[in-house]
This record gives structure tokens, sequence and C-alpha cells, in this order.
């Protein structure tokens, strides 16, 4: 889940007493227009109609279209916290060090949940999740990942919220673990030496030279020994 700064922990306060709904469903709000760069939303959230969309400009939708006081609710919240997103950051910044694919570009959101780093970058449909060293790349399909709602058990499952409700890490498809980077070479194994340059392989060609009379014994035992001596 992102982490609220100490401004966007007031907001989301101040705007669920004002309005009457939880500060759950002000965060689900909130996290659905970080998502959407600050002018769209869409979000799931039974205090909000369920399934619902709201863009700048006037555009809206929750689930029961004829309550017209919840959709007078959710729009008010709506601009107002994106009125406040422009004025100041409401989540912190994201911890450094998550080693995110350089190809897809900054995330639209990002955030934690206990040692598991998640980022979503909703261009490439792609979920990137980092546990310990290991980072791995999951394909979203159709969902718009808006923040995460909730961990499951020591497995460590996390559940996302998306416009089409809450959806497990599980059932998102892995696409492979992330690049990594190129090991050092101070970790890189020693290449096992070519017959060219073996000791022993050079002894066994210098035996034959020797049965074949090329070399005499005195000769290829003063080569053995210093081919011996390598070793």
């Amino acid at each position: 889940m992102l982490e609220l700064t100490s401004e966007g922990q007031r907001a989301v306060a101040e705007l669920a007493q004002r309005h009457g709904v939880s500060g759950e469903a002000v965060r689900v709000l909130l996290e659905a227009l970080a998502a959407g760069g600050g002018t769209q939303a869409q979000f799931n959230h039974p205090e909000l109609g369920g399934l619902g969309q709201w863009s700048q400009g006037g555009m809206l939708m929750v689930g029961n279209m004829f309550d017209h006081g919840l959709k007078a609710r959710v729009d008010a919240l709506c601009v107002e916290l994106a009125r406040r997103m422009r004025v100041g950051p409401l989540f912190t910044p994201a911890t450094p060090g998550a080693s995110w694919p350089a190809e897809f570009g900054a995330p639209s959101s990002s955030g934690s949940q206990g040692d598991v780093r998640y980022a979503y970058f909703p261009d490439r449909r792609r979920l990137v999740i980092q546990r310990g060293g290991q980072v791995t790349i999951h394909d979203t399909g159709e969902h718009r990942i808006s923040g995460v709602s909730q961990q499951q058990g020591a497995g460590q499952s996390l559940t996302f919220t998306s416009q089409f409700g809450p959806i497990r890490l599980s059932e998102l498809p892995v696409m492979g673990p992330a690049p990594v980077a190129p090991t050092s070479p101070s970790a890189t194994p020693a290449a096992a030496p070519s017959a060219a340059t073996d000791p022993l392989s050079l002894i066994e060609r210098l035996a034959e030279l020797r049965d074949k009379g090329v070399l005499t014994e005195e000769e290829f035992a003063a080569k053995k020994a210093e081919l011996l001596s390598r070793l």
C-alpha cells in the first residue's frame, strides 16, 4: 500500500468525516487517482457504489446510476482529492533501491507490503514485484491496478485493487523474472584450461613425440618436470 504523507493523512481523515465515508473509501479513491495521473480514477469499493470510474471534466459512473446523492459525493471527493494532489504530495516517495526494468520507464504507482515491493506500469500492462532479491513481472491484462488491498497469510500472496474488483497476485500470469545485472568478474567461474595449455595434455603429446623418436628420454623427462611444476 502507498504510504501517505502527514498531509495525505490529514486530507483522508478530513474528507472522510466531511462526506460521511470511511477513511478506507477515501484512500481507494486517492490511490486510484494516483494511478490515473490525478485526472481519472477507476475504483471499486462498496461505500462508493462498487465498481466506478471518474474522469476530470464531468464523466462519472457508479454502480447505481440513479443514486444521485452517491454520485455527488463521489464526484466531490474526486475533485477535492485531485486538487490537493496538485498542491502537494500526498504519498511519500518510493523507497530507493527497487530494481524496476529500465525499459518500462516510470511506474504510475508503487508501494510496499511487508517485505514485498510492487510497481505498476499501465502502458505496458505489467506489474513488477520485488521480494527479497528477486524481481518478477506479471501481465495485468485488462486490469488497471490502483493499489494493494490486503496481504494474504504466510504465503505473502498480495491482493490488488482493479476496476474489476480485488485480484490476487497469483491470478496474474507470470511473464518471467526481470533481467538481472551481469555477474561480476570475481563471481564468474574460471574457464577450464584448453587442451593447448593443459599441462597434462601437453605431457601426453610429448610422450607421443618421445615414442616416435622425436624427443630423447632426457628431453622428455626435463619438459615433463617443467610442466608438472605448473600444477
